[in-house]
């Protein structure tokens, strides 16, 4: 699968939006890392059950797709 798929890597400025994201709204860490990589690679959304459906966090809308 590694040869399937670009692995991202974290770096020193993605840890640092992960950090504000889990300050600013109150995220736990994988939720804001996880948004952190959106927001870093400007991804528009993100298809998860574990934010809010149809907020913006920055500029990534978080998609709730079993609603």
């Amino acid at each position: 699968m590694v040869d399937q798929f670009q692995v991202l890597y974290p770096n020193p400025g993605l840890v640092r939006i992960a950090l504000r994201g889990a300050a600013l709204y109150q995220l736990p860490w994988h939720d804001a890392h996880l948004w952190a990589y959106a927001e870093h690679y400007g991804l528009s959304e993100i298809f998860s059950e574990n934010f809010a459906h149809g907020r913006r966090y920055g500029t990534v809308r978080v998609v709730n797709p079993f609603l």
